[in-house]
């Protein structure tokens, strides 16, 4: 092999194949190119380094043997050595050289030193003097500082001292000074003392008489002052208390008696004003005499604020007003009293006042009345601005409970409407409903009532709700808890709620109306409902009713027995059905609070009718009916194969008693349909107008609960539609068999043609197709009154004309079918006959036969235009329909093959 490559290369004229090699090069060069970055440092061979001074190992300040043994890797051992010791000669050298340079000077450094050392033996003496005199005039700074430092702190000593002292002075002088405001007696005594001992206030009148307008504002102011001067003290004892001060506790008696005989005097201000705000008894307030009246109701009301007793002038107003109007008008027999009218604030004129005391009380302005429903506003009456104006009253219409309410509501908003906006206001602007750090005011209690964990007034709930809420409960709970009657509970039950929406339109803010409903007392009340005897109560009503009805299974409208329906439903059972499903919602019935049970009641109520509908009707399986598609495959053996013994004819398959048993399944299902049909759309009608409506908010981010609850519902109406679909095939299949009965005369018309001694061209149907759809007719009521579909017309006429007409032309395509075959064998058979034909005979008797044929297509096409047209008379688009494309042509072709 070796020889012939040599013997080609040396033919050739280039034997060493360099423009190859050259070519070759070039290419790896360009691929080198391409390839560059990543090839580079596996292909560059290592550049000698020789040892030097800029060795970054040499130069190191620790030298690593095994970073230098690395980065000398491609040197072997031997020959590093020789590379260290070649390095160590030139390092010899350079020493050398160097010295060799700076020789002299290097020889002349001993004597250059000569007699330095007593020349520093010299300096060092005054060292140690002048160390001594500084460590002296250090000592004598510090001292000096430590002096000055003692100074100072003395000094500030003193100052806080002097401070105390002057807030001392303070607490002493503010003490007095509030002593003095309040006219408290200065006689000294002991703290055990005071408890026992009767203080001095400082009222213009003894506790229980009247006061003046004029000394109630200036009593109003005054003790405003004495507030905010003991508010400072207050503030000046919780400093003095950082400092451990004796004298505080000293005066501690003498604090505890300025805040008593504060309150005291206050709650005795308040109590005057608010009596004079709201005793009619006591004479009528001019309007500008009521207007002083709130403005110093303003400012008791600020002072209990920056004070922190909200609970007092609560417990004053429940105790001077609320109680007294809840005794005389909520006890046991207010229901059946006659209730005396609430008598507005109006002033009247003098004349008037003197007609009126004189006549009585015959020509007082009648109290505003606005009727209130028993369904809440969806208005947020917090969001717009308060505007005064009548209270929302209830329909007092023979309902004793509604006028006891509404005189409630007519007090509320006359007696505590206008105080309870002031205090809302007050508390809003001193910032008291938000949690903040409250003032220091010791470990006394500022007042008999207990403070709330609320901040801020609350008269709408601890004065209003809590005293209504509780006469409620304890003098009327037994009439109007009561479930033993469940109209008169439901009643009772929307006028309360509607009651409690009317008290929180009179609520000041949303705030307050969040704190009444939380109130114990609201919560007890809302439990003394027993909402679930009352569900028990109606669920029993309309069960018992319902049962009775539901007893019959009854279908048939014209069985003897029959109980018709009204308005939309047939059967008196769907119609009850539905009355009871809209009897839980009707405003006699239904509560909110059981909407619950009242929603899963109605889809109780509609699986109870589905199973009535299932045990009514006739089972399936056991009915004589079959289905349209099978029809035609259970006869077509009898059909294509007639017994030899039999002649054409009007046999009919169907007896009387089976036609009977028929029409009282088709009056069944149809019943069926039509109150399934009613009930779905009447149902779905009163989830969009009522149900979906009435139902509480669960939601308030999306509408998830809500399309929960109308798929359960569409879920049982689509078992009922499933079951409507059941009926639907079982009435097409009855009524497909009996239209298909009426095609049995068919099969006689060739044998009818041939018998007939009048040989002229039919011009007229057969006298059966008109009546082979005429049971459709007939269900539907066309033509005719009281068909038992007649109602289900609109919607079904369509759809099952055209399933019957379906079933109709694959039956008259078996017959014309069998037809043809036996046509087919007796022109075999008469054509086998020919050659034994006498002399006698003649051709007269095929041209017979061939009129024969030609009449009975003639008849046949007539007949299935006929029939065309009833289809279409019922809706039916019969063209396309592939069963009767097929029926037109075979009617339309030759009876028998021309070749036989």
């Amino acid at each position: 092999m070796s020889s012939r490559v040599s013997q080609a290369a040396a033919k050739s004229p280039d034997p060493y194949e360099l423009e190859r090699l050259a070519e070759e090069l070039v290419a790896r060069e360009l691929a080198g190119s391409s390839y560059a970055p990543r090839t580079t440092a596996s292909t560059e061979l290592p550049i000698y380094v020789p040892l030097s001074h800029d060795n970054p190992h040499l130069t190191a300040e620790v030298f690593n043997v095994e970073e230098f043994l690395l980065s000398r890797s491609h040197t072997s051992l031997q020959d590093l050595r020789s590379e260290l010791r070649d390095y160590l000669t030139s390092l010899k050298e350079e020493l050398v050289l160097l010295i060799n340079d700076d020789y002299e000077a290097f020889i002349s450094l001993s004597t250059d030193l000569r007699g330095e050392g007593s020349r520093l033996e010299k300096l060092k003496l005054p060292l140690d003097d002048l160390r001594k005199r500084i460590s002296e005039s250090r000592a004598g700074l510090q001292a000096t500082q430590d002096s000055i430092q003692e100074t100072l702190d003395t000094r500030t000593h003193l100052r806080e001292e002097k401070a105390l002292l002057h807030l001392l002075l303070k607490i002493s002088e503010s003490v007095t000074r509030l002593e003095s405001l309040l006219l408290i007696s200065q006689v000294t005594t002991s703290p055990l003392e005071n408890h026992n001992n009767n203080y001095q206030f400082h009222l213009p009148a003894s506790v229980g008489q009247p006061i003046d307008a004029k000394s109630q504002g200036n009593r109003a102011k005054h003790l405003s002052r004495v507030t905010a001067e003991y508010t400072q003290l207050l503030y000046h004892i919780e400093k003095a208390k950082e400092e451990n001060c004796a004298f505080v506790d000293e005066i501690r008696w003498r604090i505890d008696r300025i805040q008593s005989t504060l309150t005291s005097d206050l709650d005795h201000v308040f109590s005057a004003i608010l009596s004079s705000l709201t005793d009619i008894k006591a004479g009528r307030v001019l309007d500008l005499e009521r207007a002083k009246l709130y403005v110093d109701l303003t400012e008791c009301l600020r002072i209990y604020d920056s004070l922190h007793l909200w609970r007092v002038p609560e417990e004053i107003m429940r105790r001077d007003v609320m109680q007294a109007f809840i005794k005389k008008t909520i006890f046991p027999d207010a229901l059946a009293a006659s209730l005396s009218p609430v008598l507005p604030h109006t002033p009247l004129p003098t004349a008037l006042s003197t007609r009126t005391e004189s006549h009585g009380s015959s020509l007082l302005p009648r109290t505003p009345y606005t009727p209130f429903t028993a369904f809440a506003s969806k208005q947020n009456p917090f969001e717009a601005s308060h505007v005064s104006g009548p209270v929302h009253l209830l329909d007092e219409s023979n309902d004793a409970l509604a006028k006891l309410y509404n005189q409630i509501l007519r007090f509320i908003e006359r007696d505590f409407g206008r105080i309870m906006e002031i205090a809302e206001r007050v508390s809003l602007k001193a910032g008291s409903t938000q949690l903040q750090s409250s003032i220091a005011l010791g470990n006394h209690d500022l007042g008999d009532a207990q403070q709330a964990s609320v901040d801020g007034f609350e008269i709408m709930t601890n004065v209003v709700w809590a005293e209504i809420g509780k006469a409620i409960m304890d003098e009327l709970g037994t009439v109007v808890f009561a479930p033993g009657n469940a109209n008169e509970f439901r009643k009772h039950h929307s006028t309360t709620q509607a009651f409690i929406r009317s008290l929180e339109f009179l609520a000041p803010s949303t705030h307050s109306v969040q704190n009444m409903r939380s109130h114990p007392i609201f919560t007890a009340f809302q439990r003394r409902w027993q909402l679930s005897v009352y569900f028990q109560l109606r669920w029993k009503e309309i069960i018992t009713k319902l049962e009775e009805t539901l007893s019959s299974r009854i279908l048939d409208p014209e069985a003897p027995n029959f109980t018709p329906g009204h308005k939309v439903f047939v059967t008196a059972q769907a119609a009850d059905i539905f009355t009871a499903i809209d009897s839980c919602w009707s405003a006699e019935v239904y509560i909110p609070d059981l909407a619950h049970r009242f929603w899963k009641f109605t889809l109780q109520l509609l699986s109870r009718y589905r199973e009535w509908l299932e045990n009514s009707l006739p089972p399936a399986g056991g009915s004589p009916v079959k289905p349209a598609a099978n029809i035609m495959n259970d006869k077509t053996s009898a059909i294509a194969n007639p017994p030899r013994s039999s002649t054409p004819g009007l046999t009919p398959e169907a007896t009387i008693e089976s036609t009977a048993a028929d029409e009282i399944l088709l009056r069944q299902f149809a019943t069926a349909l039509v109150d399934i049909r009613a009930m779905t759309s009447q149902v779905l009608q009163l989830w969009r107008e009522e149900i979906s409506m009435m139902l509480p908010d669960t939601s308030t981010e999306d509408n998830m609960a809500e399309e929960v609850l109308e798929v359960a519902l569409r879920t049982q109406l689509e078992q009922l539609s499933a079951l409507s679909t059941s009926l639907y095939s079982q009435a097409t299949a009855i009524l497909s068999r009996r239209c298909c009965d009426a095609l049995l005369p068919v099969r006689s018309i060739p044998s009818q043609f041939r018998a007939m001694s009048n040989k002229r061209l039919p011009s007229e149907p057969s006298y059966f197709a008109p009546t082979i759809l005429r049971p459709v007719r007939i269900f539907f009521g066309i033509g005719a009154v009281g068909g038992p579909g007649e109602r289900l017309k609109e919607e079904l006429l369509r759809d099952v004309s055209t399933n019957v007409v379906e079933s109709v032309c694959q039956r008259y395509i078996q017959y014309l079918t069998a037809m043809k075959k036996t046509e087919e064998s007796l022109r075999r058979l008469k054509k086998g006959k020919k050659s034994t034909l006498s002399i006698f005979g003649s051709t007269t008797a095929g041209k017979d036969d061939g009129k024969d044929e030609e009449r009975i297509r003639a008849q046949m096409i007539l007949d299935v235009e006929a029939f065309k047209t009833e289809g279409e008379a019922l809706g039916v688009d019969m063209w396309s329909l592939d069963s009767f494309i097929v029926l037109d042509q075979m009617v339309r072709a030759e009876l028998v093959d021309g070749d036989l």
